[in-house]
Protein backbone atom coordinates (compact mmCIF):
# COMPACT_ATOMS: atom_id res chain seq x y z
CA UNK A 1 0.00 0.00 0.00
CA UNK A 2 1.23 3.60 -0.94
CA UNK A 3 0.88 6.32 1.33
CA UNK A 4 1.48 9.62 2.19
CA UNK A 5 1.78 11.43 5.52
CA UNK A 6 0.84 14.57 5.45
CA UNK A 7 2.35 16.69 8.25
CA UNK A 8 1.55 20.56 9.90
CA UNK A 9 5.04 20.87 11.98
CA UNK A 10 3.52 24.05 13.09
CA UNK A 11 0.09 22.22 14.46
CA UNK A 12 -0.69 22.96 18.52
CA UNK A 13 0.42 19.51 19.69
CA UNK A 14 2.98 18.47 17.66
CA UNK A 15 6.77 18.15 17.89
CA UNK A 16 9.62 16.53 16.34
CA UNK A 17 9.64 13.53 18.34
CA UNK A 18 6.12 12.57 17.69
CA UNK A 19 6.11 13.38 14.25
CA UNK A 20 9.02 11.01 13.83
CA UNK A 21 7.14 8.05 16.05
CA UNK A 22 4.41 8.17 13.61
CA UNK A 23 6.66 7.98 10.30
CA UNK A 24 8.18 4.82 11.43
CA UNK A 25 5.34 3.57 12.57
CA UNK A 26 3.57 3.92 9.74
CA UNK A 27 6.58 2.75 7.99
CA UNK A 28 6.53 -0.34 8.91
CA UNK A 29 2.82 -1.16 7.35
CA UNK A 30 3.04 0.58 4.12
CA UNK A 31 5.09 2.27 1.46
CA UNK A 32 5.40 6.13 3.08
CA UNK A 33 6.44 9.26 1.61
CA UNK A 34 6.39 12.24 4.08
CA UNK A 35 5.80 15.73 3.25
CA UNK A 36 5.49 18.64 5.65
CA UNK A 37 3.17 21.84 4.72
CA UNK A 38 4.85 24.69 4.40
CA UNK A 39 1.81 27.45 4.43
CA UNK A 40 -1.59 27.94 3.80
CA UNK A 41 -2.90 25.69 1.59
CA UNK A 42 -0.20 23.54 1.03
CA UNK A 43 -2.23 20.64 2.35
CA UNK A 44 -4.54 20.29 -0.13
CA UNK A 45 -1.86 20.47 -3.21
CA UNK A 46 -0.27 17.49 -1.25
CA UNK A 47 -3.76 15.87 -1.23
CA UNK A 48 -4.68 16.60 -4.47
CA UNK A 49 -1.13 15.33 -6.42
CA UNK A 50 -1.72 12.06 -3.99
CA UNK A 51 -4.79 11.47 -5.03
CA UNK A 52 -3.85 11.83 -8.64
CA UNK A 53 -0.89 9.79 -8.45
CA UNK A 54 -2.93 6.70 -7.35
CA UNK A 55 -1.85 6.87 -3.39
CA UNK A 56 -3.74 4.44 -1.70
CA UNK A 57 -3.52 6.27 1.93
CA UNK A 58 -3.37 9.60 2.85
CA UNK A 59 -2.62 9.92 6.78
CA UNK A 60 -2.75 14.04 7.96
CA UNK A 61 -1.23 14.58 11.10
CA UNK A 62 -2.15 18.41 12.54
CA UNK A 63 -5.54 20.44 13.72
CA UNK A 64 -9.00 20.74 12.30
CA UNK A 65 -7.56 23.25 9.57
CA UNK A 66 -5.00 20.94 8.05
CA UNK A 67 -7.51 18.59 8.38
CA UNK A 68 -10.02 20.64 6.00
CA UNK A 69 -7.23 21.31 3.59
CA UNK A 70 -6.44 17.56 2.90
CA UNK A 71 -9.89 16.82 2.51
CA UNK A 72 -10.66 19.98 0.03
CA UNK A 73 -7.20 18.47 -1.81
CA UNK A 74 -9.09 14.78 -1.89
CA UNK A 75 -12.10 15.90 -3.23
CA UNK A 76 -10.78 18.68 -5.80
CA UNK A 77 -12.40 16.38 -8.28
CA UNK A 78 -16.04 15.45 -6.21
CA UNK A 79 -16.67 12.21 -4.94
CA UNK A 80 -15.19 9.53 -6.62
CA UNK A 81 -14.40 5.99 -6.16
CA UNK A 82 -10.58 6.08 -6.52
CA UNK A 83 -10.17 8.89 -3.51
CA UNK A 84 -7.45 7.83 -1.29
CA UNK A 85 -8.38 6.31 2.19
CA UNK A 86 -8.18 8.88 4.62
CA UNK A 87 -6.18 8.20 7.74
CA UNK A 88 -6.55 11.35 10.97
CA UNK A 89 -3.62 11.42 13.62
CA UNK A 90 -4.80 14.61 16.05
CA UNK A 91 -2.28 17.61 16.37
CA UNK A 92 -4.45 20.61 16.81
CA UNK A 93 -6.20 21.76 19.64
CA UNK A 94 -9.67 20.79 19.36
CA UNK A 95 -9.47 18.21 16.88
CA UNK A 96 -13.12 18.06 16.41
CA UNK A 97 -13.39 16.12 13.42
CA UNK A 98 -11.46 13.21 14.59
CA UNK A 99 -13.13 13.12 18.28
CA UNK A 100 -16.46 13.11 16.97
CA UNK A 101 -15.40 9.73 14.86
CA UNK A 102 -14.23 8.01 17.59
CA UNK A 103 -10.21 8.18 17.17
CA UNK A 104 -8.51 9.36 20.71
CA UNK A 105 -7.33 12.72 21.27
CA UNK A 106 -3.98 11.97 21.93
CA UNK A 107 -1.80 10.96 18.55
CA UNK A 108 -0.01 8.29 20.03
CA UNK A 109 -3.54 6.35 20.44
CA UNK A 110 -5.25 7.74 17.12
CA UNK A 111 -1.84 6.08 15.53
CA UNK A 112 -2.73 2.89 17.19
CA UNK A 113 -6.19 3.31 16.10
CA UNK A 114 -4.86 3.87 12.29
CA UNK A 115 -2.37 1.22 12.24
CA UNK A 116 -5.35 -1.48 14.21
CA UNK A 117 -7.76 -0.49 11.69
CA UNK A 118 -5.59 -0.54 8.74
CA UNK A 119 -4.20 -4.62 9.78
CA UNK A 120 -8.15 -4.99 10.41
CA UNK A 121 -9.61 -3.09 6.62
CA UNK A 122 -11.21 -1.40 8.97
CA UNK A 123 -13.08 2.01 7.62
CA UNK A 124 -15.93 3.96 7.94
CA UNK A 125 -17.57 5.89 4.75
CA UNK A 126 -18.55 9.22 5.69
CA UNK A 127 -20.31 12.55 4.34
CA UNK A 128 -18.73 15.97 4.44
CA UNK A 129 -20.58 19.23 4.21
CA UNK A 130 -20.24 21.98 1.81
CA UNK A 131 -20.50 26.10 1.76
CA UNK A 132 -20.59 27.09 -2.18
CA UNK A 133 -17.69 25.01 -2.88
CA UNK A 134 -15.41 24.33 -0.05
CA UNK A 135 -16.25 20.95 1.58
CA UNK A 136 -15.91 21.30 5.18
CA UNK A 137 -15.92 17.69 7.76
CA UNK A 138 -17.65 18.88 11.14
CA UNK A 139 -19.18 22.82 11.00
CA UNK A 140 -19.53 25.89 9.05
CA UNK A 141 -21.12 29.37 10.43
CA UNK A 142 -22.16 32.38 10.02
CA UNK A 143 -22.43 35.47 12.64
CA UNK A 144 -20.85 35.57 15.82
CA UNK A 145 -19.33 32.18 15.73
CA UNK A 146 -17.02 33.26 12.74
CA UNK A 147 -16.69 36.76 14.15
CA UNK A 148 -14.96 34.95 17.38
CA UNK A 149 -12.62 32.88 14.76
CA UNK A 150 -11.53 36.04 12.66
CA UNK A 151 -10.66 37.61 15.96
CA UNK A 152 -8.52 34.25 17.03
CA UNK A 153 -6.66 34.21 14.08
CA UNK A 154 -5.95 37.76 14.20
CA UNK A 155 -4.74 36.99 17.93
CA UNK A 156 -2.80 34.08 16.57
CA UNK A 157 -0.98 35.74 13.53
CA UNK A 158 0.49 38.21 16.12
CA UNK A 159 2.31 34.91 17.83
CA UNK A 160 0.13 34.80 20.18
CA UNK A 161 -0.71 31.18 21.88
CA UNK A 162 -4.35 29.45 21.45
CA UNK A 163 -6.49 28.04 24.07
CA UNK A 164 -10.00 27.81 25.17
CA UNK A 165 -10.03 30.64 27.47
CA UNK A 166 -8.83 33.22 24.51
CA UNK A 167 -12.17 31.79 22.39
CA UNK A 168 -14.21 32.07 25.76
CA UNK A 169 -12.59 35.66 25.68
CA UNK A 170 -13.20 36.73 21.92
CA UNK A 171 -16.79 35.12 21.87
CA UNK A 172 -17.62 37.53 24.46
CA UNK A 173 -15.47 40.68 23.13
CA UNK A 174 -18.02 39.83 19.82
CA UNK A 175 -21.22 38.97 21.60
CA UNK A 176 -20.88 42.34 23.57
CA UNK A 177 -20.07 44.44 20.15
CA UNK A 178 -22.95 42.85 18.43
CA UNK A 179 -25.73 44.87 17.33
CA UNK A 180 -28.68 42.94 19.11
CA UNK A 181 -31.26 44.72 17.39
CA UNK A 182 -31.00 44.56 13.85
CA UNK A 183 -30.21 40.53 12.65
CA UNK A 184 -28.96 40.17 9.15
CA UNK A 185 -29.46 36.30 8.29
CA UNK A 186 -32.61 34.99 6.40
CA UNK A 187 -32.39 30.82 6.38
CA UNK A 188 -34.16 28.55 3.54
CA UNK A 189 -34.68 25.20 3.57
CA UNK A 190 -36.73 23.49 1.18
CA UNK A 191 -39.93 22.42 1.91
CA UNK A 192 -39.67 24.99 5.25
CA UNK A 193 -40.63 28.15 6.00
CA UNK A 194 -37.88 30.17 5.82
CA UNK A 195 -36.43 31.28 9.64
CA UNK A 196 -35.96 35.38 9.42
CA UNK A 197 -33.65 37.82 11.57
CA UNK A 198 -31.24 34.91 12.58
CA UNK A 199 -28.00 36.30 14.09
CA UNK A 200 -25.94 33.42 13.63
CA UNK A 201 -26.58 30.34 11.30
CA UNK A 202 -24.48 26.77 11.75
CA UNK A 203 -24.40 23.87 9.80
CA UNK A 204 -22.96 20.66 11.61
CA UNK A 205 -21.56 17.78 9.74
CA UNK A 206 -20.87 15.53 12.88
CA UNK A 207 -22.35 15.75 16.71
CA UNK A 208 -20.82 17.83 18.53
CA UNK A 209 -20.61 21.02 17.13
CA UNK A 210 -17.15 21.60 18.83
CA UNK A 211 -14.91 21.10 22.13
CA UNK A 212 -14.72 23.13 24.79
CA UNK A 213 -11.52 21.59 26.82
CA UNK A 214 -13.25 17.58 27.05
CA UNK A 215 -16.90 19.27 27.29
CA UNK A 216 -18.70 18.59 23.97
CA UNK A 217 -20.64 21.75 22.56
CA UNK A 218 -23.90 19.69 21.06
CA UNK A 219 -26.23 22.35 18.81
CA UNK A 220 -27.70 19.54 16.92
CA UNK A 221 -27.37 15.76 18.61
CA UNK A 222 -28.89 13.59 15.93
CA UNK A 223 -26.51 14.88 13.50
CA UNK A 224 -24.25 11.79 12.25
CA UNK A 225 -21.28 11.80 9.90
CA UNK A 226 -23.97 9.52 7.71
CA UNK A 227 -26.30 11.48 7.22
CA UNK A 228 -27.26 14.93 6.40
CA UNK A 229 -26.35 18.27 7.82
CA UNK A 230 -27.84 19.80 11.39
CA UNK A 231 -28.74 23.58 10.82
CA UNK A 232 -28.91 25.72 13.79
CA UNK A 233 -30.10 29.20 14.40
CA UNK A 234 -30.35 31.84 16.95
CA UNK A 235 -33.16 34.54 16.46
CA UNK A 236 -32.50 36.78 19.34
CA UNK A 237 -29.33 37.08 21.27
CA UNK A 238 -31.32 38.92 24.54
CA UNK A 239 -29.47 38.35 28.02
CA UNK A 240 -31.61 35.98 29.30
CA UNK A 241 -32.00 33.75 26.00
CA UNK A 242 -28.05 33.84 25.65
CA UNK A 243 -27.73 32.26 29.13
CA UNK A 244 -30.17 30.12 28.74
CA UNK A 245 -29.16 28.20 25.49
CA UNK A 246 -25.65 29.16 26.58
CA UNK A 247 -26.14 26.62 29.49
CA UNK A 248 -27.80 24.08 27.37
CA UNK A 249 -25.10 23.93 25.13
CA UNK A 250 -22.49 23.75 27.89
CA UNK A 251 -24.72 20.67 29.40
CA UNK A 252 -24.15 18.96 26.07
CA UNK A 253 -26.79 16.53 27.75
CA UNK A 254 -29.85 17.55 25.97
CA UNK A 255 -31.48 19.46 22.69
CA UNK A 256 -31.15 23.29 22.58
CA UNK A 257 -34.40 24.43 23.44
CA UNK A 258 -35.35 28.14 23.12
CA UNK A 259 -38.47 29.91 20.86
CA UNK A 260 -35.28 31.87 20.02
CA UNK A 261 -33.34 28.34 18.66
CA UNK A 262 -34.29 26.74 15.28
CA UNK A 263 -32.75 23.14 14.84
CA UNK A 264 -33.71 20.84 11.68
CA UNK A 265 -31.43 17.41 11.33
CA UNK A 266 -30.64 15.13 8.38
CA UNK A 267 -31.00 18.06 6.11
CA UNK A 268 -29.84 17.90 2.64
CA UNK A 269 -28.88 21.47 1.63
CA UNK A 270 -29.64 25.22 2.44
CA UNK A 271 -29.34 28.62 1.64
CA UNK A 272 -28.62 31.67 4.22
CA UNK A 273 -28.75 35.21 2.57
CA UNK A 274 -27.38 38.96 4.62
CA UNK A 275 -28.94 41.76 4.40
CA UNK A 276 -25.04 42.83 4.50
CA UNK A 277 -21.85 41.21 4.43
CA UNK A 278 -21.46 38.68 7.64
CA UNK A 279 -18.32 36.88 8.78
CA UNK A 280 -17.94 32.38 7.34
CA UNK A 281 -15.92 30.28 9.07
CA UNK A 282 -15.60 26.89 7.92
CA UNK A 283 -13.97 24.12 10.02
CA UNK A 284 -12.69 26.92 12.43
CA UNK A 285 -10.83 28.81 9.68
CA UNK A 286 -12.39 32.26 8.72
CA UNK A 287 -13.10 32.61 5.00
CA UNK A 288 -13.70 36.32 5.10
CA UNK A 289 -17.36 37.58 4.96
CA UNK A 290 -20.44 36.77 2.38
CA UNK A 291 -24.14 38.04 1.68
CA UNK A 292 -25.13 34.62 0.57
CA UNK A 293 -24.25 31.11 1.02
CA UNK A 294 -25.77 27.79 0.12
CA UNK A 295 -24.76 24.98 2.11
CA UNK A 296 -24.80 20.88 1.22
CA UNK A 297 -24.88 17.79 2.49
CA UNK A 298 -22.30 15.47 0.65
CA UNK A 299 -23.24 11.64 1.02
CA UNK A 300 -20.12 9.34 1.23
CA UNK A 301 -17.82 11.23 -0.18
CA UNK A 302 -14.70 9.47 2.14
CA UNK A 303 -13.54 6.44 3.89
CA UNK A 304 -11.56 6.68 7.16
CA UNK A 305 -9.73 4.58 8.73
CA UNK A 306 -10.79 3.73 12.18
Amino acid sequence: MRALLIVNPHATSTSERRRDLLAHALAGVVSLRVAHTASRGHAAHLAAAAADSGVDLVVVHGGDGTVNEVVNGLMYRGVRPDIPLLGVVPGGSTNVFARALGLSNDPTVATEQILEGLSAGRSRRVGLGRVNDRYFTFNAGLGLDAETVREVERHRSKGRSISNLLHVRMLLRQYLATDKRHPRLRLEIPGRPPVDGAFLVFASNVDPWTYLGQRPIRTNPETTAEGGLGLFAVTGLGPLTTAAVSLQLLRGTEHPRSRRVFRADDTAGATVTADRPVDLQVDGDHLGQRTEVTFDAIPRAVRIVL
